[in-house]
């Protein structure tokens, strides 16, 4: 009998008769399964104990999915089993796959109540107290955050998009919503000459003196003599609006604000820690900028932010690059200019899994409740097959505990979690961002590359009505062209539009854009022979090709909808006239181009985002595209 023939039969004497005569044979799979993965899911508790204390099976091992042998052995609904693998295995009820799922999740949505009953019990909180990383989907790199009284602000990177870094409110730190913008006023943005990935990076928050402050990197493109500045900004409300920004040309990335127990004003940017002292209002620099620390890692530290804590300085840094290497480290001082001790934990966060859902973990900062709890939030990347960071970079949080020593710890050095237990804070719920085109609102989930023209958006009869832009989506002198986040791997996108008359070239329609070098249109065109057409037009780097053309039956005014279903890489697109079914056009099966790793091109930190655009050419009369219901569905994993 094999081995297979002996764990399906579920033999157990057979099972230990042929790994004593074969003890390679454990390594083997049933129906592509691993014996151990398979005998957990089973529930075998006897063979599972043989296997484990006797065999030569390592369990470290994962399947393709990044799921252990917790994540099969709950699928049994054998709780004797689940608790061996949990507390003589070793296994965390909370480990995510690379689509984070826990067996947590598992057990609860089997409903499996006498295993969940005791996941309740071993990780201190029940599944509904849990709350999932990241926080933030979709592109919400760089996070700064500050509490006052009861209410977090956070703010977010926004590079050349507009309006410029996104102000974002909760009051339980999980549920989050754009309140306001740093900058409104296309004036004041500096954007219109700024290639994709430049512009604002890494925005700190803090607040003083009942006013909110937010700093930036102010990022130029590399044809002159200043790369970089730093941006300053303040206003008595949260979301403002906020005065005009001043810049302070000191080069160097990621600045914060500190303010001492003196009430002297400080601004903290790299390379390292580097400190110079500011006018209360920040407006101004006060000295030449000084080395506190370069950072314990000692590769690209930036990001850092000073806490003063129990007598000491702590300055945290990012470190290690923003790819796989990305960590938080810390270190601290007596004074504030030193010398700066490392901590002797360090890196206090970074993702040391490979295969993990969630990588590229640092860029961070501290914070406490008004609980007494403390947590950290900190950028992190999710990746399709271990290589596309579609969503760009996204916002995670976990608790910090500090030793007996005065060190800081994040989620107990155990990387980045995905399943993590709420604050004590009370369950906030923001009203959902919803467009009123009838009223001419347009919710805050909408950006745009660069600021669009004066009138680039107006409505009527229920409709938005976007001004052409003269320029090609594939040049950053485009205007006008509306976009959102994508926030899931997994979503659909789509709208109705008005046909338009249209002139030769013109075109509008839905895009999937990550910057003027990578994007993907399905758009509805006119041609003198052919008439109306719908056009899937890709632009990859240097090149645009059409990837499929068909005559569309419509005349002008009518209504026709636009549809892209994403799955991961896959982009399938479809439409339908008014009162017909969807039909489906072509399919797009590798975008790999629509992320950071993409190509490479330029400044590429940012993230996919879908939308709608109108192109009219350099005519002298302007096209106008008219959309409504711009929907954006997550679909369930």
């Amino acid at each position: 009998m094999t081995i297979q023939e002996s764990v399906v039969r579920q033999d157990l004497e057979q099972m230990i008769q042929r790994l004593v005569e074969v003890p390679a044979c454990i390594d083997e799979k049933i129906d592509g399964v691993w014996i151990p993965f398979y005998v957990a899911r089973m529930g075998n508790l006897p063979m599972m104990k043989y296997i484990v204390e006797y065999s030569r099976a390592s369990f470290n091992e994962v399947d393709e999915l990044n799921r252990d042998v917790l994540h099969y052995g709950v699928e049994s609904g054998n709780l004797p089993l689940v608790q061996y693998l949990v507390e003589k295995v070793g296994m965390s009820p909370v480990r995510g796959d690379v689509n984070l799922v826990t067996p947590y999740q598992i057990v609860h949505e089997k409903g499996f109540a006498d295993i969940e009953k005791y996941f309740e019990e071993h990780v201190g909180a029940r599944y509904e107290d849990m709350y999932h990383n990241p926080i933030m989907t979709g592109m919400h790199p760089d996070p700064s955050i500050v509490r006052v009284g009861e209410d977090y602000y956070m703010v977010n990177s926004s590079f050349i998009y507009f309006p410029c870094i996104p102000i974002s409110h909760s009051k339980d730190l999980i549920h989050w919503e754009v309140i306001g913008h740093a900058i409104t006023n296309p004036e004041w943005a500096h954007l219109q000459e700024l290639e994709g990935g430049r512009g604002y990076w890494a925005p700190d928050i803090s607040y003083y003196e009942g006013r909110f402050y937010i700093t930036a990197t102010y990022r130029l493109n590399d044809d002159g003599t200043v790369y970089r500045k730093q941006m300053v900004t303040s206003s008595d409300k949260p979301e403002g609006p906020y005065e005009e920004p001043v810049f302070l040309d000191e080069d160097g990335i990621d600045p914060s604000i500190f303010t001492d127990d003196d009430g002297r004003r400080y601004m903290i940017l790299n390379r390292g820690a580097r400190i110079f002292e500011i006018s209360p209002d920040g407006k101004k620099q006060l000295s030449e900028a000084k080395l506190l620390y370069y950072g314990h890692q000692k590769r690209a530290p930036e990001g850092s932010h000073l806490l003063k804590k129990d007598g000491y300085y702590y300055l945290f840094q990012a470190e290690g690059g923003t790819g796989p290497g990305h960590r938080i480290s810390v270190s601290r001082s007596k004074t504030l200019f030193g010398n700066y001790e490392p901590c002797p934990y360090n890196p206090i966060m970074r993702q040391m899994d490979p295969k993990a859902g969630i990588q590229r973990a640092g860029h961070g900062k501290p914070l406490q409740t008004q609980n007494g709890e403390w947590f950290m939030v900190y950028l992190c990347g999710r990746q399709i097959a271990g290589a596309y960071s579609m969503l760009g970079r996204e916002t995670a949080m976990d608790p910090i505990t500090w030793n007996s020593d005065g060190w800081p710890m994040v989620n107990h050095l155990q990387g980045p979690s995905v399943l993590q237990k709420k604050p004590n804070l009370p369950e906030y719920i923001p009203a959902e961002a919803l467009d009123d085109l009838e009223k001419g609102i347009l919710s805050t989930a909408w950006v745009s590359p660069r600021a669009p023209e004066e009138n680039a958006y107006t409505f009527a009869e229920g409709f938005l009505r976007i001004l052409g832009s003269k320029k090609p989506l594939s040049t950053m002198y485009s205007r006008n062209i509306l976009l959102r986040r994508q926030e899931n791997f997994k979503f659909s996108f789509e709208t109705e539009l008005r046909v338009p008359a249209l002139k030769e070239g013109q075109n509008l329609g839905i895009t999937c854009y990550y910057d003027e070098n990578t994007y993907l249109n399905l758009g509805v065109v006119y041609a003198q022979r052919e008439g109306y057409l719908l056009m899937l037009e890709e632009h990859v780097g240097t090149k645009t090709m059409c990837n499929y053309s068909g005559v569309l039956s419509v005349k002008e005014g009518e209504v026709i909808s636009l549809k892209v279903d994403t799955d991961y890489l896959r982009r399938t697109f479809s439409y339908k006239t008014e009162g017909g079914a969807w039909k489906e056009l072509w399919t797009q099966d590798n975008v790999y181009y629509l992320c950071d790793e993409g190509i490479r091109m330029g400044k590429r930190f940012t993230g996919a985002m879908v939308g709608v655009y109108a192109y009219s050419g350099e005519y002298e009369e302007r096209l106008t595209g008219e959309f409504k219901n711009m929907k954006y569905t997550p679909v369930e994993m």
